[in-house]
């Protein structure tokens, strides 16, 4: 595989640092580029970081790299690097015009930001399960007049901690679905030490959550028609997004209600069994058994697994018979590496391998 030049837009935040750290041995891409608001610009990455938040050191191969202005040197950016992460903390129309703008300069942006979600031509992509989304690209660039340039994002990250669990089991027919997911305080950029309000406390509200948890999935099932994705209409899900003291991984408290009701066997032979195209690929950050389900009462639990499988795996326990539901489970995901700056990396391994950086 060659190797690409790689720009990360918003390298100094949280999910920034994270891409860091995932792109430090990237066997496929090499970062060029790092860029910051203008406050940063001009400075060394050591220096514009306020606040390391990983736990793992700052790599020094990014330490002494200027951090370049990510919406004054968008040309200059766009110029040296085959495609650019982007994980920036601004308003959702500054994001898209960031993000247009790139684009329109022939930078690919494979992002993690919220702000395109729901533009029709834009993929939102979970490797595993709509791979083929991407190919709706090429009706984007006709939109936006663009050879190279392109923009694809990966899903909410709360998303990843159930609907990798339900897409397996659509073929017994999932009628709706109810979850509440326990979310973890870096999916706000927060740690316990810039967060303290969170400690011997649960926030029942996460603002904009619960809408994305119910329709995101849609989009992601969702069928490429006449150069645009539509949703799709069904299953229903209702959600709830609480906010608890825990520093990495989102849990999910998952009831379905099935059209067909399997046996219990079924749905774990049917976890056990499910790959997608990274599995396929042999992408270099998919993992390779994409579900993993827990047979003991008290797992899978976030301190314990949340890291399985580099933190690319979705974890999965406690699926039992329900008296309301058919069935009742608990998923778990690393919100900033599955859910965040690690599944941005697989959807930009699976863009690579189909050419889209070319």
């Amino acid at each position: 595989m060659k190797k690409y030049n790689v720009g990360v837009i918003g390298a100094t935040g949280m999910v920034g640092q994270r891409f860091l750290l995932l792109l430090e041995n990237h066997p496929w891409f090499e970062v060029k580029c790092l860029a910051a608001s203008s406050s940063s610009a001009g400075k060394k990455y050591k220096d514009a970081v306020r606040r390391w938040h990983m736990a793992s050191p700052m790599p020094e191969k990014f330490a002494d790299i200027t951090v370049l202005d990510a919406k004054a040197d968008i040309q200059k950016i766009s110029s040296e690097v085959d495609f650019c992460f982007c994980a920036v903390n601004m308003n959702k129309e500054e994001i898209k015009a960031l993000e247009y703008a790139y684009a329109k300069a022939e930078c690919p942006i494979v992002s993690n930001n919220s702000a395109h979600r729901f533009t029709e031509d834009v993929p939102m992509v979970i490797p595993e399960i709509n791979a083929d989304h991407i190919e709706v690209i090429k009706a984007q660039r006709e939109r936006l007049g663009t050879k190279r340039g392109f923009i694809a994002v990966k899903s909410n990250c709360s998303l990843q901690s159930y609907v990798p669990l339900l897409h397996p089991l659509k073929k017994f027919g999932i009628l709706e679905a109810v979850v509440t997911t326990y979310q973890a305080i870096s999916g706000a950029g927060k740690t316990f030490e810039t967060m303290p309000e969170i400690v011997d406390n649960v926030i029942p509200y996460i603002g904009g959550e619960e809408e994305k948890s119910e329709k995101e999935p849609l989009k992601i099932w969702g069928k490429l028609e006449n150069g645009k994705i539509i949703p799709a209409s069904s299953p229903a899900i209702s959600a709830q997004c609480i906010r608890v003291p825990v520093s990495d991984g989102h849990t999910a408290a998952c009831f379905v209600k099935f059209e067909n009701k399997p046996a219990k066997e079924e749905i774990l032979k049917t976890w056990k069994e499910f790959s997608g195209e990274p599995q396929k690929l042999k992408l270099p950050s998919a993992p390779k058994q994409f579900i993993h389900y827990f047979e003991e009462d008290n797992r899978p639990q976030a301190k314990l697994d949340r890291n399985t499988e580099n933190g690319m795996a979705v974890c999965a326990g406690r699926l039992r018979e329900d008296n309301i539901f058919d069935y009742k489970f608990v998923g778990l995901s690393h919100n900033t590496l599955r859910g965040a700056a690690g599944g941005a990396v697989l959807l930009a391994e699976l863009l690579a391998v189909k050419g889209y950086f070319d």
